[in-house]
C-alpha cells in the first residue's frame, strides 16, 4: 500500500505552530543528509487545530549518529533506544525509524553474546525493539491509524501511511493491523485508546473495542511506573470523567484498582460522588489549573479509604494512626500495579489528614492549620468533593471568611516609594571653640 502525500497547499499545518527547538532539530537533521519527520500525536493535533503537548521526531539517523550530531544529546531507554536532546527549558525526543522483527531474529542472544534487537515474552508482549527500518515500516508499527501521520520538513507535506486522515475525519480510533495482537504486544495501548476516545470525543472501532474488553485483565502486565504516568495523562487532561466511564465499562479499572472497583460496586452513591469530583477536576484542567498528582489521588481514592479509616477509628484507634495504617496498606497494594512514588504518597496522606481537621467547626488552631504545606490542597480536596454536604459547605464558608480576614492587604507602591525617598534627619554637631579666637583676644588685651 503506497502512502498518500498531501502537499503543503492542501493541509493546515504551518511552521509557526511548531516549537522553534523542534524546527531547529528537524533542519539540522535535514541539512546533514538525514530524513526528518514529525509523526504521531503532534501531527494529528495540528491537523485538528489543537496545540500539541509534545513533538515526536523520527529520522533515519541511528542513535549514535544523532549523538554525534547534537552536543546536547543523551541516549536513553532499554526497550526502545531513544535520543533525548536537552534544551534550556525542555527535552526533545528523537527516535530512529523502526521495523518489524526480521525472520532470522531469535528470542535468545546471538552467538557473539550480544543481546537480541527484538525480543518478546511467551505471551507476545514486546520486551526489546531496536530493529531499524524505513519510514513506512516505522509508521505501520504504530498503534492507531490516526497516529501514523507524518510531517516531512523537506517539502512541508503530510504523509498518510495507513489511511489515518479518513479515520481522523470520521472520529474513529482504529488499530493498525490485528487489534488483538497490537494490544498483546503492548497492553498500555488499551489505555491510549481510551485516552484518545475521551480527549478527542472519538469512537473506538468495534473490533478494537471487543479486543480491548477481552484483554483488559492483561493491563496489569505493564510496568507499574509506566502505568503511573499513564494515570496522570488519563485523568489530568480535562476528560477524566469520560475516561473513568470507559475504563469501568471495558474492565480496565478492576485489574488496576480492585479495592476501588469493589467499593464502587457496593453503592450507587459512591460512583455518583466520584463522578462529581472528577467533573470538578475536569473543569480545573480545562481552565489550565490542573491539580497536583497528590491531590488527584487523594480525590480519586480518598472516599474509599476514609470508610476503612473510620471503621478502624470506631475500634478505638486514633484517627491519625488509623489513617497512616490504611494508607500504608493501600500504597503497598497499589505498587503492584500502579506505583505511586513515595513522595506523592506522603503528600496524599498529609492532604487526607489535614482535610479531616479543617472540616471541624470551629477548627482548633486555624492559624497552624493554614500554615501547613498541604493546606491549599486539603482545602481544594474539601471543595472538590463537597457536593451538597452541608458540613463540608459550612466548613468551606468558615475558611473562606477566615482567610479573607487574615489576609493582609498589599502595601501601596506609592507609599513605599515615598517612605524610601525620605531624607534622614541629620544630627546637630557641637562646634568646638576655635583656638585662633582665644589667641587673638589675648593679643588685643596686651596692646591695650
Amino acid at each position: 500500500m503506497q502512502p498518500k502525500i498531501i502537499p503543503r497547499t492542501e493541509h493546515r499545518i504551518s511552521r509557526k505552530q511548531i516549537n522553534p527547538y523542534v524546527l531547529r532539530t528537524l533542519y539540522r537533521l535535514r541539512d546533514n543528509g538525514f530524513i526528518a519527520y514529525l509523526i504521531g500525536g503532534c501531527v494529528r493535533d495540528l491537523l485538528l487545530e489543537r496545540t500539541p503537548k509534545d513533538f515526536d521526531i523520527v529520522t533515519d539517523a541511528t542513535p549514535g549518529q544523532i549523538k554525534r550530531l547534537f552536543r546536547n544529546c543523551r541516549l536513553v531507554g532499554r526497550r526502545f533506544r531513544l535520543a533525548h536532546l536537552y534544551y534550556q527549558d525542555q527535552i526533545l525526543e528523537v527516535s530512529t525509524f523502526r521495523a518489524a522483527a526480521p525472520d532470522d531474529e531469535g528470542e535468545t542472544p546471538d552467538q557473539d553474546d550480544r543481546p537480541p534487537r527484538h525480543l518478546k515474552d511467551q505471551a507476545g508482549m514486546v520486551l526489546c525493539d531496536n530493529v531499524f527500518g524505513t519510514p513506512q515500516e516505522d509508521a505501520l508499527r504504530r498503534d492507531f491509524t490516526i497516529n501514523a501521520l507524518a510531517y516531512n520538513i523537506a517539502d512541508f507535506s503530510v504523509i498518510d501511511y495507513a489511511d489515518g486522515l479518513s479515520d481522523l475525519s470520521a472520529g474513529m480510533i482504529r488499530t493498525i493491523g490485528d487489534p488483538y495482537i497490537r494490544f498483546t504486544e503492548d497492553p498500555v495501548r488499551m489505555l491510549r485508546a481510551v485516552r484518545f476516545a475521551a480527549s478527542h470525543n472519538f469512537v473506538i472501532e468495534n473490533g478494537a473495542w471487543r479486543s480491548l474488553c477481552h484483554l483488559s485483565w492483561t493491563i496489569s502486565r505493564a510496568t507499574p511506573g509506566r502505568l503511573y504516568e499513564e494515570m496522570l495523562k488519563l485523568f489530568l487532561m480535562g476528560a477524566g470523567c469520560r475516561v473513568f466511564e470507559l475504563m469501568e465499562t471495558s474492565g480496565l479499572l478492576l485489574p488496576l484498582f480492585p479495592a476501588l472497583s469493589q467499593w464502587l460496586s457496593a453503592k450507587s452513591d459512591h460512583r455518583k460522588a466520584l463522578c462529581l469530583s472528577l467533573n470538578n477536576i475536569d473543569q480545573q484542567c480545562r481552565a489550565g489549573i490542573p491539580p497536583s498528582p497528590a491531590l488527584f489521588f487523594a480525590v480519586f481514592f480518598g472516599p474509599c479509604l476514609e470508610e476503612k479509616i473510620y471503621l478502624r477509628h470506631r475500634e478505638g484507634i486514633p484517627y491519625a494512626q488509623a489513617l497512616d495504617e490504611i494508607c500504608a496498606v493501600f500504597l503497598k497494594e497499589c505498587s503492584q500495579t500502579v506505583n505511586i512514588p513515595g513522595r506523592v504518597g506522603n503528600q496524599m496522606r498529609g492532604i487526607m489528614t489535614l482535610r479531616h481537621f479543617i472540616r471541624r467547626l470551629p477548627p482548633r488552631r486555624p492559624a497552624n492549620l493554614a500554615a501547613r504545606p498541604e493546606f491549599t490542597d486539603a482545602l481544594a480536596f474539601l471543595r472538590l468533593g463537597a457536593g451538597d454536604d452541608r458540613k463540608c459547605l459550612a466548613a468551606l464558608s468558615w475558611w473562606d471568611a477566615y482567610l479573607a480576614r487574615t489576609t493582609a492587604p498589599e502595601p501601596d507602591l506609592q507609599d513605599v516609594e515615598k517612605t524610601s525617598t525620605k531624607k534622614r534627619r541629620k544630627r546637630k554637631r557641637r562646634r568646638r571653640p576655635a583656638a585662633s579666637l582665644t589667641l587673638s583676644s589675648e593679643v588685643i588685651v596686651e596692646e591695650e
